[in-house]
């Protein structure tokens, strides 16, 4: 079992930046595939980022080049940097947790975070 608690979330400026942080629980933090999903008002949950065990890093094209996502295995928490920051990154931000990585890799996360808000906005 996993349990997942995001921070770091606000109300930020266009062009600004946040970063936000999942801190997980568990011994086998370091063995699980983390990512970032988010969700604006609708339906749909967007793949953001997703970062393997082993540190390689997948982005969606939406935030290439602007966020990156990073682990701490010794503290137990991924985190999401996030700059130059648009109006169409508002949402609900989400961390995951996967041990699968067959799973992972099709955006299938058996753990979830309850999200954290992140508004960008004049």
């Amino acid at each position: 079992q996993v349990q997942l608690v995001e921070s770091g979330g606000g109300l930020v400026q266009p062009g600004g930046s946040l970063r936000l942080s999942c801190a997980a629980s568990g011994r086998t933090f370091s063995s699980y595939a983390m990512g970032w999903f988010r969700q604006a008002p609708g339906p749909e949950r967007e793949f953001v980022a997703l970062i393997w065990s082993g540190g390689s890093t997948i982005y969606a094209d939406s935030v290439k080049g602007r966020f990156t996502i990073s682990r701490d295995n010794a503290k137990n928490t991924v985190y999401l940097q996030m700059n130059s920051l648009k109006p169409g990154d508002t949402a609900v931000y989400y961390c995951a947790a996967e041990s699968d990585s067959v799973r992972a890799v099709r955006g299938s996360f058996d753990y979830w975070g309850q999200g954290t808000q992140v508004t960008v906005s004049s």
